[in-house]
């Protein structure tokens, strides 16, 4: 027996949020497994300042490590030594008492995350670099396989030069002769050990390879005799240092939250476990790390988060259960092997963007990269690759226009990535004529098109939100697409989020679908084969890019198919609890945005701008000038 939900709705706009507090969380967390592990640390939020935070945890026998992040403002980090480092219930003592501090606005005791690194165990030009794995490298010199353009990036002058990205991971050997000129010690942290050393920690099994491998696909420096060329072998390089250890929410918005104004680009290739069973995602104060980077990081253009998707295809595991990667602040980049199929490890969910070349078969080949103890690796391989080749084509896009935003970014991506070979049975073409797949997101990333948009790139107009009040079972609402309401007034998609709260028998058994004005249809969940957890979706959500582009007025369906499995009793069904709520991420077209475009300036460019335009009011954002320029190292003019 299969049971169809149906809710049709349409879409009202409010104001942009995140939500916090109880019951916004990171989903129903996993299917099942041993319980939570408590650590010795504390996120505490308290007004007052360093002092007030010190004397309160002065008195309760704590050590006070300092505030989260700059942008966390009055949340701290506070250790207490006498409390057992893991345990598997929350310990009771006088420190307890922090809880019912009057000048205590929150405390939450550290539990251990789950976490794992998704790598899957098992002549065109001119150019030539004298790094002896130089010709090995197919998915950048071969003609058969020279879809993303690299080169020719490279040969348009665009190298990474003045951008700065960042390994979140195990640390990396930044004495590794592919990396020491590049690396960066501003950009660089050991939130582990609690100092500026992101070497790895080295044992027998070099377990803590991942972070070295991830960022010689980025900066590894060309032309010196060594191992291999990274995609942005000019970038400045660093590493965070933060996977070997326990994980914690603090930990990772921690991460984060290093040097948001010096820092570019964020890359991590881990998530929650792709076991096919596990909900889970970032926790309180990560999602306001999120936030806040994408408002105040690189001096408020946003600071630019890359996720590798995930590697449980084998398990039947779906990123949409991944609430790092279903985030509307990162950008999820999947996987395609050489010969454009889908690898065995490859997750499908509705909010990969795109895609890059990785490890297939046994018959097909892999990337090479950066190893540690100095040494060159070809065994680097899943979506753990994708995302630094993507961070790598962003700072080539960074170096040909510093003043891309985060979001300018990501429309740059939906703009230029391409299907070209990549073999998949559900590429269609929404309504905004964008070719998109749940497999490969709009396609395979092409790094010349991306640096020749970003030359000639106009910011994106604002952001609004259009939010779909809860709604109940077989429900509808009539609205005007938000036109009653001139500031927040939107005309075409980015995100689309639908957040639902549902109680079920066997969360795996459901499959989730919304169907867009334009008729549509994405994915956001797919029949999950191991997940028997009875716990549902708890205000968990899902977000999807496939109406990118697309108008916002109109009827939106949302489609719940429920197909009990063998495992459960068929007379038990699940029902939504509550209420399911739909938020819509736009732009608007105000001074007449062709959506192609993806912005106009907004306003008269200065009287000293030439003909080329500008891309903001001002003398600096001039693109070039009538009379005479200063120049810019910010901007490169």
């Amino acid at each position: 027996m299969t049971a169809l939900w149906l809710f049709t709705v349409f879409v009202v706009q409010t104001s942009l949020s995140v939500a916090s507090g109880p019951g916004s969380g990171p989903g129903s967390g996993p299917g099942s497994g041993p319980g939570p592990v408590f650590t010795n640390h504390w996120a505490v939020r308290i007004a007052g300042g360093q002092k007030q935070a010190d004397r309160i945890a002065a008195k309760y026998g704590y050590i006070n490590f300092g505030q989260v992040s700059c942008f966390l403002e009055g949340h701290y980090h506070f250790h207490h030594s006498r409390v057992v480092r893991r345990a598997p219930y929350s310990l009771k003592g006088p420190h307890s008492f922090i809880h019912m501090d009057p000048q205590v606005d929150w405390a939450e005791q550290q539990v251990v995350k789950h976490r794992v690194k998704r790598d899957a165990q098992r002549d065109p030009s001119f150019i030539n670099f004298n790094d002896p794995k130089w010709s090995n490298m197919w998915y950048i010199n071969s003609r058969c396989h020279s879809e993303m353009n690299i080169l020719a990036a490279w040969q348009r002058g665009y190298t990474g030069k003045r951008v700065v990205v960042t390994i979140l991971d195990d640390g990396i050997e930044r004495n590794h002769p592919d990396l020491a000129q590049n690396y960066d010690h501003l950009a660089s942290y050991d939130i582990n050990g609690n100092d500026h050393d992101p070497t790895p920690r080295y044992d027998s099994r070099n377990e803590n390879m991942h972070g070295t491998r991830c960022a010689g696909e980025v900066a590894a420096v060309a032309n010196n005799s060594h191992c291999t060329v990274g995609v942005a072998y000019n970038a400045h390089i660093g590493g965070i240092r933060m996977l070997d250890g326990d994980v914690t929410d603090l930990v990772e918005a921690k991460s984060l939250g290093i040097r948001p104004d010096y820092i570019d680009i964020y890359s991590a290739s881990w998530g929650p476990k792709d076991d096919g069973k596990t909900v889970d995602g970032p926790g309180l104060l990560t999602k306001q790390a999120f936030e806040q980077g994408i408002k105040k990081g690189r001096k408020g253009l946003g600071s630019i988060f890359v996720w590798a998707s995930g590697n449980g295809g084998r398990q039947g595991d779906h990123c949409s259960c991944d609430g790092y990667t279903s985030s509307i602040y990162t950008i999820s980049i999947s996987s395609t092997t050489e010969n454009g199929n889908k690898p065995w490890y490859l997750e499908v969910c509705s909010s990969i963007i795109a895609t890059t070349y990785s490890s297939g078969e046994f018959n097909e080949r892999n990337i090479i990269t950066t190893d540690l103890r100095q040494l060159c690796t070809d065994g680097h391989t899943g979506t753990s690759v994708s995302a630094p080749i993507v961070a790598g084509i962003v700072a080539l896009a960074l170096e040909a226009n510093l003043l891309l935003t985060w979001r300018d970014v990501q429309h740059l991506l939906v703009k230029t990535s391409r299907p070209v070979h990549l073999k998949a049975d559900d590429w269609k073409t929404n309504a905004a004529g964008l070719r998109v797949s749940h497999l490969y997101g709009f396609g395979l990333v092409d790094a010349e098109a991306m640096v020749l948009e970003a030359t000639k790139w106009r910011t994106v107009p604002p952001q609004h939100t259009c939010s779909q009040m809860p709604v109940r079972r077989n429900s509808s609402l009539t609205t005007s697409g938000c036109s009653e309401e001139p500031e927040q007034h939107v005309d075409y998609l980015e995100h689309v989020v639908v957040k639902v709260l549902i109680a079920h028998p066997r969360r795996g058994d459901m499959e989730i679908n919304l169907i867009s004005p334009s008729g549509t249809t994405s994915q956001l969940l797919a029949k999950r084969l191991f997940d028997s957890s009875n716990e549902g979706f708890r205000n968990w959500e899902f977000m999807t890019v496939h109406f990118w582009g697309e108008r916002s007025q109109g009827l939106w369906t949302l489609e719940i198919v429920d197909t009990p499995s063998k495992q459960r009793n068929p007379e038990l069904l699940g029902k939504v609890q509550q209420h399911v709520h739909i938020k819509a991420y736009l732009f608007d077209d105000d001074g007449g945005v062709d959506p192609d475009q993806c912005g106009a300036p907004q306003g008269p460019c200065h009287s000293e701008c030439g003909d080329q335009g500008c891309d903001g009011p001002d003398t600096e954002h001039c693109l070039n000038c009538v009379h005479f320029s200063l120049g810019s190292l910010k901007s490169g003019r």
